[in-house]
This record gives structure tokens, C-alpha cells and sequence, in this order.
């Protein structure tokens, strides 16, 4: 049994500044991630990070609460209010913080951290990297966490990576510690602690057509989930509007923020043709935008009626090699164009997770000593749908705040001691269940089950819904659920077993996907990413509510709850 008074799991951006942050206070934290941090799918974020810097305020100026009305706006108004105001008020210094460790932002000519525009902002508020953004983000984290972990003399931070956590240890709704087992190895083993913080990416991988990394399969908020900790407003998934057709590799929104251009089949800007796009066009939110371009394709104006052109030719070569240099390397690689001299052929996909995780704006939940941050939690801060350039500002933000939690939470005395035999049992519990997979004899290939999963997502659960896809998706998803019992595995080895993990991680992939479509089902209306096409209008009298989701044993039982409005009334969102 190992013990450090708060374990973090989740090695990406959230849980990297969730670790220094307690480190910083002098407590020993273990972080646990299942791959190498600097793998973190954190480091495929591409365009930037929002802070209301004002570098380029061009006569007119920015300001935390424009910041904040924006991202309110773009929610649809689901956003809980205060928790988005005390978002934006801390994302300059953080951006600061971020630059004093070392973090290499683009500059403006005068030496000022560069921005960008970005969809749904009033102003260029989005700092970059150039096209790199959270690949030099998780860089500078990790570097400083591992300098604290070489150089602490009374080794306060430990970094378990290739860990795969399996269970939460609750105890009469308090948190104990985690169960993981050692990759290489495959031994369980029990971490005990004071506080545990949850920082362990989105749900990306329920679908066949994402951006997100392999790792992204919801296990993390299922996790949770099975120990009575709700999940908020999974319905809401957001579709990038620029993925490669090619493999959904992402084709960071900045692209557009530099002024390229969406083009049909008849080289026409489409997006002035829509109503709720004509003046922002390309800066619209991610939701109209990606809508859009999926109605021009099935309307028969795409091109080879499958893909929209992302033109940048007219930039230049100049300042595509200065801006987007990751872009065009995607670009040539997996699609086979070079974007200075013709378009890059996108389309919408998933791309990111606005639910997850039932928390606070101070991170915290009903369970004592538990903490989630990043993309695995629903503050919420992103409501219906999130603007670019936000993602990253939530990890660090809320990853600090969580730190700060749990460390006064610990500071204050933590959980009361608790009997031994608590870890015994379930560590006995843990082992029961890996054995059975190991040894079971079914006949169900866990494989297919997550390619049936995948089509059923992609096409029941996408951009545009409706009640009688929803249902039969859900229906099949269930279906896939009673089969899961009997998946049999090829090896019944141990040791760096990664069929095993996926086999384990397909149930909460499979979880999660019934949430997905249960909360889409029972929302009757459409509000940002979520778009029914027998409900096309947002009703805030019924709907302006988060949906909850709690496990009763073997399904989703929903609820809902007030949503913070105390700030800005809910208007029409116009752009």
C-alpha cells in the first residue's frame, strides 16, 4: 500500500498544475497516469488560450468580464454563471504564471505575448504558440513538476506514469484513495490518501470520427460515476468544424482566427449564407459553424459531397510557415496537400466533451476529499457549447483551484481514519474482477462491441438529432451493454496486458455513451452543440437546467438542476 496525503490522477494539463499546486504547500502528492504525461492528449490542443491580456486592443479594450459574457453567450446560457466569471478573472495570471516557468508564447513586435482571434470572442483575447499551443503548455508543466520531484529532498511529488487506475475508494461519501495497477507489472495496488483529485480528459473516443487521442474513452468519468458521483450534461458533445477528412486529425480553429477561409464545391464563403453565421462567418462558434458546413454537405454543395475546403492560400506562404507550420505538416502528411498553394480538405468530428464529472466552482463535490478538473469535469463553465481558446485556460485555472482545495481540505484534517480492512476488501474486489475477465468464457469480442459503438454514435448521436435515431441508438447501445458480460479476451496474461485495459475501459466507454444519448433523448430543444431537428428552438422556460446523471447498479437515472444565471440574463444569442 502506498500513501501520499492527495493522488491525482490524470497526467495532462489539469492534473500537472493540480500536483504543483499542492507541492507548492508542502504535501505529498502522487500523480498516477496511465501513459506518459507529455502524451496527454492536452498536448493536441493547436490554437490557443484565452486571457484578457489586451495586447492587441486596436482603440478598443477587453476586460475579464467580457471575457466572461462571451463565454456565457456561446454556453447558450447553460454556463453556470459565477463559475465562468471566476474563470476568466483568474486567466491572466495564469497566462503570467505560465510565461514566468517558461512557456515560449508568440510575441507581438513590441515583445508582448501575441492573441488571436478566435470564434465567439468580441476581442483577439486567444494567446498562441504559434500553431503548438498545448504541446508547449504540457512541456513547461511537466518540466516543472519533474523539477520539483528530482530536486524535493523530502520527496513530496511522485509521478506514477503507465498506472491505469480501475477504482475510487469511497467510504460513506468520503474519499479514501484510488485502486491501480501497475501497467508493466500488472499488480493492483492500493494509494491511500487524504484527498483525491480527478483529472483524467474527455470521452472522445465513444465516437469513430474524433480528434481525440486514443486514451480519451471515458473510463475516467466512469470511474466516479460507479461510486454515486453524477455526471452533468454529457449530451452536449462538441463537433470541430476543421478535422482532416482524411483521419479527424484537428485543424486548429486558429486557421480561421488567421483568416482562412470555408469554402463549397462552388468556392463560395457559404457561411454568409446563413443567418447565424453571415457576420462572424468563420469566427462563428464552433456549433453554427460546424452545423453549417454539415448542412452545405448534404445539401450536395460539398466538395465530392463529403468535405468542405479550408483555404488559406491567400495568407501566404510567409506567414503560414510563421503561424501554422503544425497545419501544414498535417496537412502534407495525412492529407496529402500543401495548404500554401491548396485548400485543406476538412469536416466536421467530435472533438471535445462540454459534461463530465458533477463538480463546483471550487471543484468539489458531495464526496468529501474529491476534486475533478479538466475535461473529465462539468463545472460548468462551457454549458452547451465551448468557445476555443477555453479549454486550456479551464486545466490551468481549475487544475490550480483543485490543488488549492485539496491541500486546505487536508491542511483542515482531511478524512477521519478509517479501518484498514476497507482497502482490503476492496483491493479483493478489484482482483475478483480483472480475474473474471482474464478467465472469462464468452464469446463476445470486446473489438466489434467498440466498432458498433462507434457507428452507432457517429450516426444517432451527431450533429444534428431527433428522436427516433436517439432512440434506436440508445436501445443498441443497451443492447451492447448485455453483451459486455461476455466478451472473451485473446490473452490471459498480466504483464502489459493493453487488451485487458481496453477491455475494462469498453465498459465505461459503453456508460458513458448511455448517458450520451439518454440526456440528448430527454432534452427536448436545441441549445448550442445539442440540435434536435423536431425541437429547433432553445426553450429556456423547460430547459434551462443541467441534466445529472447517477448510477443505480446498472443504468442512468437522470435528474436535473438550476443553472446559475445570476449574472447576465439569458438572451437570443446573436453573432
Amino acid at each position: 500500500m502506498k500513501y501520499h496525503s492527495v493522488i491525482v490522477v490524470g497526467g495532462g494539463l489539469a492534473g500537472l498544475r493540480a500536483a504543483i499546486e499542492i507541492n507548492k504547500k508542502n504535501m505529498t502528492v502522487g500523480l498516477i497516469s496511465k501513459i506518459h504525461p507529455i502524451r496527454s492528449h492536452s498536448i493536441a490542443a493547436q490554437g490557443g488560450v484565452n486571457a484578457a491580456l489586451n495586447n492587441h486592443h486596436r482603440g478598443y479594450y477587453d476586460s475579464i468580464e467580457k471575457h466572461a459574457f462571451d463565454t456565457i453567450k456561446g454556453s447558450d446560457y447553460l454556463a453556470d454563471q459565477k463559475a465562468a466569471l471566476k474563470m476568466t478573472s483568474n486567466a491572466p495570471e495564469r497566462i503570467y504564471e505560465m510565461e514566468s516557468w517558461g512557456c515560449p508564447f508568440s510575441r507581438t513586435p513590441e515583445g508582448k505575448i501575441a492573441q488571436r482571434p478566435f470564434g465567439g470572442a468580441g476581442f483577439p483575447r486567444t494567446c498562441y504558440s504559434a500553431d503548438k499551443t498545448g504541446h508547449m503548455m504540457l512541456h513547461t508543466l511537466y518540466e516543472t513538476a519533474v523539477r520539483f520531484e528530482t530536486q524535493n529532498e523530502r520527496n513530496e511529488m511522485t509521478i506514477y506514469d503507465e498506472w491505469f487506475v480501475t477504482r475510487l475508494i469511497v467510504d460513506n461519501d468520503v474519499c479514501r484513495g484510488v485502486i491501480a495497477i501497475n501497467i508493466a507489472k500488472g499488480e493492483l495496488e492500493v494509494f491511500r490518501s487524504e484527498a483525491v483529485i480527478w483529472a483524467t480528459g474527455g470521452t472522445g473516443r465513444v465516437y469513430g470520427k474524433t480528434s481525440n487521442a486514443y486514451s480519451n474513452t471515458g473510463w475516467g468519468m466512469a470511474v466516479p460515476y460507479y461510486e454515486g458521483i453524477g455526471i452533468k450534461d454529457l449530451e452536449f458533445i462538441q463537433f470541430h468544424p476543421t478535422e482532416l477528412i482524411t483521419n479527424n486529425v484537428l485543424i486548429t480553429e486558429g486557421a480561421r482566427g488567421e483568416g482562412g477561409y470555408l469554402v463549397n464545391n462552388k468556392g463560395e464563403r457559404f457561411l454568409a449564407n446563413y443567418p447565424d453565421s453571415s457576420k462572424a462567418l468563420e469566427v462563428a462558434p464552433r456549433d453554427i459553424v460546424a452545423r453549417n458546413m454539415k448542412r452545405e454537405i448534404l445539401e450536395g454543395r460539398g466538395i465530392n459531397d463529403k468535405y468542405i475546403g479550408l483555404d488559406l492560400r491567400h495568407l501566404g506562404a510567409k506567414r503560414i510557415l510563421e503561424r501554422l507550420p503544425g497545419i501544414r505538416m498535417h496537412s502534407i502528411h495525412f492529407a496529402g496537400v500543401d495548404p500554401i498553394n491548396d485548400f485543406i480538405p476538412v469536416a466536421p468530428g467530435q472533438h471535445y466533451t462540454m459534461g463530465g464529472i458533477n463538480v463546483n466552482e471550487t471543484t468539489g463535490c458531495e464526496v468529501k476529499g474529491f476534486y475533478a478538473a479538466g475535461e473529465c469535469s462539468c463545472i460548468s463553465v462551457h454549458g452547451a457549447n465551448r468557445l476555443g481558446g477555453n479549454s486550456l485556460l479551464e486545466t490551468i485555472t481549475f487544475g490550480k483551484i483543485a490543488g488549492d482545495e485539496a491541500a486546505n481540505y487536508v491542511s483542515a484534517g482531511g478524512s477521519s481514519p478509517v479501518n484498514a480492512s476497507i482497502y482490503d476488501k476492496i483491493l479483493s474486489e478489484e482482483e475478483a474482477k480483472i480475474n473474471d475477465l482474464l478467465n472469462s468464457k464468452g464469446k463476445e469480442a470486446h473489438p466489434k462491441i467498440r466498432s458498433e459503438m462507434n457507428n452507432i454514435m457517429d450516426e444517432k448521436a451527431g450533429i444534428f438529432r431527433e428522436a427516433k435515431t436517439l432512440k434506436e441508438g440508445l436501445d443498441e447501445i443497451m443492447a451492447l451493454k448485455e453483451k459486455y458480460p461476455n466478451i472473451k479476451l485473446l490473452s490471459s496474461n498480466k504483464k502489459a496486458n493493453f487488451e485487458l485495459l481496453d477491455a475494462i475501459q469498453l465498459k465505461g466507454s459503453l456508460d458513458m455513451a448511455e448517458i450520451i444519448l439518454k440526456g440528448a433523448l430527454n432534452r427536448e430543444e436545441s441549445r448550442g452543440s445539442h440540435f434536435r431537428t423536431d425541437f429547433p428552438k432553445r426553450n429556456d422556460e423547460k430547459y434551462l437546467k443541467h441534466t445529472v446523471a447517477k448510477w443505480n447498479g446498472k443504468t442512468a437515472d437522470l435528474s436535473y438542476k438550476e443553472v446559475d444565471i445570476s449574472i447576465y440574463e439569458p438572451k437570443e444569442r446573436k453573432y
